[in-house]
């Protein structure tokens, strides 16, 4: 049975925050880890996106915290990406409208010297992205020695970005005497050697399996040739599906991402459509995500870097236009639907060289993702000839990576030409030293 909030030890302020934020039913992450926070013992969560675990951590962090107090940061959380930082700040923010207490956000994109300035007025919160939280703390502008609470969100994903040294060093740093709350979305070899250096005696608290998509999430599955077939599948969805009020549209390249935006700018205007991804400037990132969270933009495209990092309540429909390469990904992506007991919809489109990806995504899942047909209205491209080779390039290295010793289509065309090349060589040497010809030659 789903409880209030009011259940919880918290305090009128905090309380009213809740109720002025919209929610009344703690979901399945906060009545599993906010009791276990409250009394002060290391937890770890897994849970995906759109589980609501960010206010799981933060409502009792606020609730310990109560106040401002002196000017050092009480309390660290550390997020792999800028946009993550940033709607978690947001999150805060909105549980502490009530108490005086303080928070500064720290990320990279921008110049240090107001983030630092923020710090040096006093400080209750930091929310941090890893390498900005070292650079402005080895500038000595971070004093950690009253950090109560350490929190490491989206664990699996800084691995996968290759945090853990900037992670390592944070730990070097912060007070022994601490709680620690580690959150990830799925439980890795690597997620777990992380959790048993850095948690003591932890609670572990996993709302569904990992990995698993949320079961608000109703999948799909297209199987399609080539980019321009899916461009073509895209368009043929945007045009017949009426229940698509808002939409992401994710894209493996930055590449991808910007000819798919262009492709919808052009077909429904600028004003309809945003991109995401790294080449844009902060300020651009920041305006893209606030412009789809305010319902001035009904698409975004965006790639992975914006797949953990954005919270909106109401994304009816999540389009993998490419099958992601980090297999968990999938999971973070379709979760930006089907959020907070709303129902969604994750289409995925896949080519023969994303096979092999669909087929893992389903082993890590544990559920099969159900085919449909492709629509007969879909024109079927013809896949040019520079895609074709590149296919069939990416299959034989998914197929050494499953058997080191296959040599590969390529290599075994190549093969064949060298030893037809050979054979052709050997006859015109025969040829050449042919016994008459060379009798003639010496009469002559």
């Amino acid at each position: 049975m789903a409880k209030s909030f009011d259940d919880f030890k918290f305090n009128r302020q905090i309380l009213n925050a809740i109720a002025d934020a919209g929610y009344t039913e703690a979901t399945d992450i906060q009545q599993k880890a906010i009791p276990p926070i409250l009394n002060g013992q290391d937890v770890l969560g897994i849970a995906q996106t759109g589980t609501g675990k960010t206010a799981a951590y933060v409502l009792p962090i606020i609730m310990k915290l109560k106040y401002a107090q002196g000017e050092n940061p009480r309390a660290l959380i550390v997020a792999p990406t800028r946009e993550l930082a940033i709607q978690i700040e947001e999150n805060i923010r909105a549980f502490a409208k009530y108490t005086d207490l303080r928070t500064v956000i720290l990320y990279g994109g921008i110049g240090p010297k107001t983030q630092i300035e923020q710090v040096q007025k006093g400080v209750d919160i930091i929310v941090a992205t890893p390498g900005r939280f070292m650079d402005i703390y080895l500038a000595g502008n971070i004093v950690t020695k009253g950090l109560q609470v350490f929190v490491l969100d989206e664990a699996d994903k800084m691995m996968d970005m290759g945090f853990m040294p900037q992670i390592n060093r944070i730990l070097e740093v912060v007070p022994r005497k601490r709680q620690n709350l580690l959150f990830s979305a799925t439980m890795s070899d690597k997620v777990r050697q992380l959790s048993a250096n850095f948690l003591e005696f932890p609670t572990e608290i996993e709302v569904t399996p990992q990995a698993t998509p949320a079961q608000t999430v109703e999948q799909k599955l297209y199987y399609v040739p080539n980019f321009k077939t899916k461009i073509n599948l895209l368009k043929y969805l945007l045009d017949e599906e009426g229940e698509i009020r808002k939409l992401m549209v994710f894209c493996k390249t930055r590449s991808n991402a910007e000819n798919v935006y262009k492709f919808l700018s052009r077909r429904y205007g600028e004003q309809e459509v945003k991109v995401l991804h790294a080449n844009k400037g902060q300020n651009t990132r920041i305006n893209s995500i606030n412009a789809f969270r305010g319902d001035e933009v009904k698409i975004l495209v965006a790639t992975d870097v914006a797949a953990r990092g954005i919270d909106v309540s109401d994304v009816s429909h999540v389009i993998n236009f490419d099958v992601p390469f980090v297999i968990e990904d999938y999971v973070h992506r379709i979760g930006r639907t089907g959020r907070a007991f709303q129902s969604g919809e994750a289409i995925t489109f896949c080519t023969p060289a994303e096979e092999y990806y669909v087929g893992k995504i389903e082993k890590l899942t544990r559920q099969p993702i159900p085919v449909l047909p492709l629509p007969e209205d879909v024109f079927v491209e013809q896949t040019p000839y520079e895609e074709r080779q590149a296919q069939a390039r990416e299959i034989d290295q998914q197929k050494r990576k499953e058997n080191p010793e296959f040599k590969g289509a390529f290599h075994e065309k190549k093969e064949a030409k060298g030893e037809r090349s050979k054979a052709k060589g050997l006859t015109k040497v025969r040829r050449s030293e042919s016994p008459r010809k060379s009798e003639r030659k010496r009469k002559r």
